[in-house]
């Protein structure tokens, strides 16, 4: 279907190829498409990375798709934003003894909240992004669903979306394959069309978040206890932000049984360990619900709590002040604080909220 050609997209462009696609199909469908890249960490330390969205090269590879397809494009500093809003929570919650998602937070703030509203300034007729997700408008209903390519699939990632957003935002690719969307990019003759995707956290480099912390919150890292459930005091440990909920690795406390980091204890700076089994948890209690279904009342759902999890048949119920608790036919293992539980109802993504503590 050909656009009508007063209608205006911005197009959120990471200098990847997913983005690119999108801002290539829309022009090529009669939209006036602008391009918009944000410049979110350090342009010097940013041109090193290779594989992290919104740095320096990609930056460039943007404007050159731009070039390519012939449409406007402009990077605009929200570095002090992303500083504040995602890169300081990601920290600042490490410290706390939680395992944060910045990604959501990303997306929850600079992406969906700031952006957006450049978008509507730029008279926009909506925002479209490249993400794995699908947007259906049903006689004025619109809901998001998981993208049709589940091994891409980024719905986790987006249940901060608000019903108000999801009205102006658009998600072109949801409907079909990573394999499609690169056979596109090379019909489209798209620089970055053999480009790799995107790994790990784009501002940390190497995966090594504890560095990262370190540099930031440097009086927080202070040395503690690595203890047993049963209260053995195993060994000692150089800061609990160096550990993870449901983490075996990397505990170096000799040989023995395999244990597990069960939890961490920021007051008393102790990393809890123990069998597999004092992982298991039925109930998760969530803050920070965000809903995307018809009526809040006690429901049954699919949720799961983390990215790479299959989701698990539960019990929903909402309490006051955004609250919710999540409660699981099975146990789950690994659940995290700052970690988030979406919420599903087949394809249909109904919402989500952020773990505080489960039991």
């Amino acid at each position: 279907m050909v656009a009508q050609p007063s209608k205006r997209a911005i197009v959120a462009m990471s200098g990847g190829v997913d983005s690119s696609v999108v801002a290539a199909l829309l022009h090529e469908q009669g939209y006036d498409v602008v391009g918009i890249t944000l410049q979110l960490y350090d342009h010097g330390q940013a041109v090193q990375k290779t594989k992290a969205c919104c740095a320096g090269q990609d930056i460039q590879d943007a404007k050159a798709v731009a070039d390519r397809i012939g449409f406007p494009h402009y990077t605009l500093d929200y570095e002090s934003r992303f500083r504040q809003q995602v890169i300081d929570d990601f920290a600042d919650s490490y410290v706390r003894g939680e395992t944060p998602i910045p990604c959501i937070r990303c997306n929850q703030t600079v992406k969906f909240r700031d952006l957006l509203q450049v978008a509507r300034d730029l008279s926009g007729d909506f925002l479209a992004t490249g993400h794995y997700v699908q947007r259906i408008d049903t006689e004025g209903e619109i809901s998001m669903h998981r993208g049709a390519d589940h091994t891409k699939d980024q719905s986790y990632f987006l249940f901060a979306t608000t019903p108000a957003q999801l009205s102006f935002l658009r998600f072109p690719l949801g409907g079909i394959s990573k394999a499609d969307t690169r056979a596109m990019a090379k019909r489209y003759g798209l620089p970055v069309a053999e480009k790799p995707d995107s790994q790990d956290i784009c501002f940390v480099p190497d995966g090594r978040y504890g560095d990262l912390v370190k540099k930031l919150r440097p009086e927080s890292i202070l040395a503690g206890s690595i203890v047993h459930v049963d209260g053995r005091v195993l060994g000692q440990h150089g800061g609990i932000i160096n550990f993870t909920v449901g983490q075996r690795r990397g505990l170096n406390i000799g040989g023995g049984d395999i244990l597990y980091v069960i939890r961490l204890d920021p007051d008393t700076r102790s990393v809890v360990v123990g069998p597999k089994e004092a992982l298991a948890r039925q109930s998760v209690f969530l803050n920070g619900v965000n809903w995307l279904g018809a009526s809040e009342t006690p429901q049954r759902i699919e949720a799961k709590c983390r990215y790479s999890q299959d989701t698990a048949p539960a019990t929903l119920t909402f309490q006051e002040d955004g609250k919710a608790t999540v409660t699981f036919d099975d146990a789950q293992y690994g659940i995290a604080p700052g970690q988030a539980c979406v919420f599903y109802q087949g394809s249909r993504v109904l919402g989500g909220g952020w773990i505080y503590e489960s039991a």
